[in-house]
């Protein structure tokens, strides 16, 4: 089984200094990042669903072997609420068939006001196409049910696993892999902070129980602030070896 640790975007401007050189044009930063990281989270396809032609040039440029996870767009997830996908579908795919076998998953991040429903959830997991790989974090805890898991298990889905301010962390596979976003270890605010050692050393056994269960892991920090994601990041992957 396979072992992934990235972090949710590469191209930040105060990653200078602790990731990309001083100067480094952005249009280098993701070469930069592939030659350090083997996934990562693309999250600019929240606010702008990129075209084919744009995710054919990320697997033209992303090395054999990389894996990038793609959050849905907020016209599905957040304004539609996963209503009707069907509109979205063939957008999805198209970008998905085009990214190749540089696929991780798609993310599926539902808005901390959304409550549950059981229907619509499982009408878009049956709507997406055949192979998709797909993880869905919710963040209304009414979500946090047995029921829910057990939907998202015969779907195939992933729960995603998330650490984060207000965010419940339930350690819940539901699917051949696990997904985990690591928004940051402050109790006040989302996406802010460092991870200590210890809290570092606990995840990587977490990594490790997954991987002896035959899943594989995609863990993505999203504590992006003064390149913490980047120093976690390359910590978790010196403790599990990978």
């Amino acid at each position: 089984m396979t072992i992934r640790i990235g972090t949710s975007g590469w191209s930040y401007t105060h990653w200078n200094g602790v990731l990309y050189p001083p100067g480094l044009p952005a249009g280098e930063r993701l070469a930069r990042y592939t030659a350090v990281f083997d996934t990562v989270e693309l999250n600019a396809s929240f606010y702008r669903w990129p075209g084919a032609v744009r995710f054919r040039s990320w697997h033209d440029r992303l090395p054999p072997g990389f894996a990038m996870a793609v959050k849905a767009p907020r016209g599905l997830t957040h304004a539609k609420k996963l209503y009707a996908p069907e509109t979205w579908i063939e957008r999805l795919d198209e970008g998905w068939r085009a990214l190749g076998d540089r696929q991780s998953a798609l993310l599926v991040q539902l808005p901390p006001g959304m409550e549950r429903d059981d229907a619509r959830l499982d009408h878009f997991l049956a709507s997406l196409p055949r192979g998709m790989r797909v993880a869905v974090e919710t963040r209304h805890p009414s979500w946090n049910d047995e029921e829910v898991f057990r939907l998202l298990e015969r779907r195939g889905a992933a729960y995603c696993v998330m650490s984060g301010a207000n965010l419940e962390c339930i350690l819940r596979a539901t699917a051949p892999f696990v997904y985990v976003r690591l928004h940051g270890p402050s109790s006040e605010h989302l996406y802010a902070g460092s991870y200590s050692d210890a809290d570092l050393a606990w995840w990587a056994e977490r990594c490790r129980e997954w991987d002896v269960q035959g899943r594989d892991v995609f863990a993505y920090f999203n504590n992006d602030g003064e390149g913490h994601a980047v120093r976690n990041a390359l910590t978790l992957k010196g403790l599990l070896g990978v």
